[in-house]
This record gives structure tokens, sequence and C-alpha cells, in this order.
């Protein structure tokens, strides 16, 4: 027996919108024209546009910069090489001049050598001029004062100091000349007769050596101020 053939099976047409049996390609949405991209799907970071204001052009913008810093573009603060200070100076030392202590010290030594300088030179020459006693007076006050400061005991003790050691230069002065004509030592006529020495000191004073042992105190005075 036969059987009729049954004719082939007609591919059925797509309705719109709906898959096509065997084409994947073929579900397109309805109403989604061909050659147009599907909006972009949520959460998908390229897609977003940036804030506004937010500066474009730099990837490291609003980063923090080196040790903490603020980048160039946080906040409308310089980077580190901006020109901008990151680090507060520190504050300078405090002048080590206001130790009266040490400025009368000061005084005394200054005194002392001052004094004998001014002897030597007295004893060389024979003769005595105002001026040596102010470089006296002017160098005592000026060490004193450089460590001390313009404190009224500094003042006072350059003062004092310089006087001394004008009347003690005018004495080692006087022994250099007394151990010249006697022909002896000079450690002999001043540690051995001291007094005789001081005795034709006050002998021979006058008004003028009066006033080189003022101008030493004077000039003391001008070198504190001088000094500080």
């Amino acid at each position: 027996m036969s059987q009729p053939v049954q004719p082939p099976n007609q591919p059925q047409q797509p309705y719109p919108g709906g898959p096509v049996e065997g084409n994947p390609y073929a579900a397109a949405p309805t109403g989604t024209p061909y050659g147009e991209q599907p909006p972009a799907a949520p959460g998908n970071p390229y897609g977003q546009q940036p804030p506004a204001g937010a500066p474009t052009g730099n990837p490291f913008a609003g980063q923090p910069g080196p040790n903490g810093q603020p980048g160039p573009d946080q906040q409308g603060q310089p980077g580190p090489f901006g020109g901008g200070t990151p680090f507060a100076p520190a504050p300078p030392p405090p002048p080590a001049r206001n130790n009266l202590a040490v400025g009368v010290l000061v005084a005394l030594g200054a005194a002392i050598v001052a004094g004998i300088l001014y002897g030597v030179l007295l004893g060389s020459i024979e003769r005595e001029f105002g001026y040596a006693a102010v470089g006296v007076g002017f160098l005592v006050g000026f060490a004193a004062g450089k460590l001390g400061g313009a404190n009224p005991v500094v003042i006072a003790a350059a003062a004092v100091f310089s006087v001394g050691g004008v009347y003690f230069g005018q004495l080692i002065g006087y022994a250099m000349v007394m151990a010249d004509v006697a022909h002896v030592p000079f450690s002999e006529v001043f540690f051995d007769h001291f007094d005789t020495v001081t005795s034709i000191w006050k002998e021979e004073a006058d008004f003028m050596r009066y006033l080189f042992l003022a101008l030493g105190a004077v000039a003391a005075v001008g070198g504190v101020k001088k000094a500080s």
C-alpha cells in the first residue's frame, strides 16, 4: 500500500517582535531600528558622565600628594612643588647676651688685659696721653656689652673696671720707668716695692691724670652701648 506524500512544512512567518526559531540573531525587540545601540545597562561605569564641576583630563585630580599634602587640584591648594611653604620655619634661637655674671667677669678680664697693654705702652714711651686711656675704657665696655648686654649693672661694672685698668696701667708704666732708672728687674720693683710705686703715683698725680681715669670710664659706657 502506498501512502500519499505529505508536502513539506512551510516555514512559519515570524510574528512581529517574537523570536525566530533557529535564528538567535533575529530576536530583536520590537520598535528598535537596526544599527542603534541599546541603552547602557545599570552599573556600567563607562556609561556614566562625570559630575558637573569635576576636572577633566587629569586622572590624578583630587588625589592627595606625597606626605599627605593636597594635590594641585584639591581645594585650590598648591602642590608640594607649587611655591607654597609646607613647613613652618623654626624660630631663631634667643640671643645669649643678657648674661649678667658673664658680662661682669668679661669686663674684669678685659680691664686687666687692657691695663697691662696700656702700662707697657706708657713705660716704653715714658709719657702718657688720653687716647690710650680712652682705648682701654672702650675695649672694656665693648667686651662687657657684647656678652652682658646693656644692663645697668654691666655698664657700672665696665666703668669701674676701666678706671681700675687705667690706674693699673699707670702703675705698670711707673714701675717700668723706675726699673729702667735703677737698672733692676721690673718684677722686683713692681712686686717687692709696690707701695713705693703707688706713693710716687700719688705725689705726681695731677688734674690730667685724673682726667684720663674719667675718660676711661666714659669710654667704657660708650663701648657697652656700641656693643649692645
